[in-house]
């Protein structure tokens, strides 16, 4: 079966530093991909070829959203976006000043046909395209559940709905692949739970997951499978038990005592 992502070779050079060193793996349909290692390691390097952000100096990311595979070297951020890649960040980046509802609304619009003009004529077309984007926004937080403060301000949210609020911008844009980048961070054990059973929904909503993250104990209880990248390279992949358990690993980045309480 073909991958629904492949990255095949990349590297990434700025300068005298390699990045990433001929970095290879694939991601399939229907799965919850970890990409673990240190700080440094190359994870959110990855994630910003993928998006968009970087275009790797060498090597291919082929997307294989539907019949059709594309390399997407290179592509534009909202190029990633209209083919079906979203993502979150490290450090939160909402729209504080508007409200809740609205920073959905905003990521709906990558879906929308209505041009300048029909907007200026407020034709009956796009007067009925915003209606779908108001429903179509609640939709999205009902499913993470922050329908209730659709009309506050975006600011007023806690951090952990901050972050829900973020997923759910990025699923607005209606993405057959996510990208999560420590969406854990800063959590208390609580909001930590709330996230684990959205990612699940997510995956159920057919949507695959591919997260960054430092908290072992999630990656390992929610993740098939792991990446394990150590300065720019590759040095395990496989499922949670092999990576809990692989020397390389350990060394690198879980420590003796964390991969024995893993």
């Amino acid at each position: 079966m073909t991958p629904l992502l492949k990255i095949d070779g990349v590297s990434k050079r700025f300068g005298g530093l390699m990045a990433l060193a001929d970095i290879s793996f694939d991601v399939h349909e229907k799965e919850i991909l970890g990409l673990i290692g240190p700080n440094g390691a190359g994870k959110t390097t990855i994630f910003n070829c993928i998006a968009g952000v970087y275009k790797p100096t060498s090597g291919d990311i082929v997307f294989t959203p539907g019949d059709t595979s594309i390399r997407i070297n290179g592509f534009k951020p909202e190029k990633m976006t209209e083919l079906g890649i979203a993502r979150t960040f490290q450090n939160i980046r909402l729209f504080t000043s508007l409200t809740v509802l609205d920073n959905i609304r905003i990521a709906r619009h990558c879906r929308t046909k209505a041009n300048f003009l029909r907007s200026v004529l407020r034709t009956p077309f796009q007067k009925s395209e915003e209606k779908s984007i108001v429903e179509d926004s609640m939709r999205w937080l009902e499913f993470v559940g922050l329908a209730s403060q659709a009309l506050s301000d975006a600011s007023s949210l806690s951090y952990g709905n901050q972050r829900r609020l973020e997923i759910a911008r990025a699923l607005a844009t209606e993405p057959k692949l996510l990208l999560l980048d420590e969406p854990a961070a800063g959590m208390n054990p609580k909001e930590t739970r709330i996230l684990v059973d959205l990612i699940h929904a997510i995956l159920d909503a057919g949507i695959c997951v591919m997260l960054i993250e430092h908290d072992m104990k999630l990656v390992m209880s929610i993740c098939e499978r792991l990446v394990v990248l150590d300065h720019g390279t590759l040095i395990a992949e496989g499922g949670p038990r092999d990576i809990r358990e692989n020397p390389r690993v350990i060394e690198a980045y879980l420590g003796r005592g964390a991969a024995g309480n893993a």
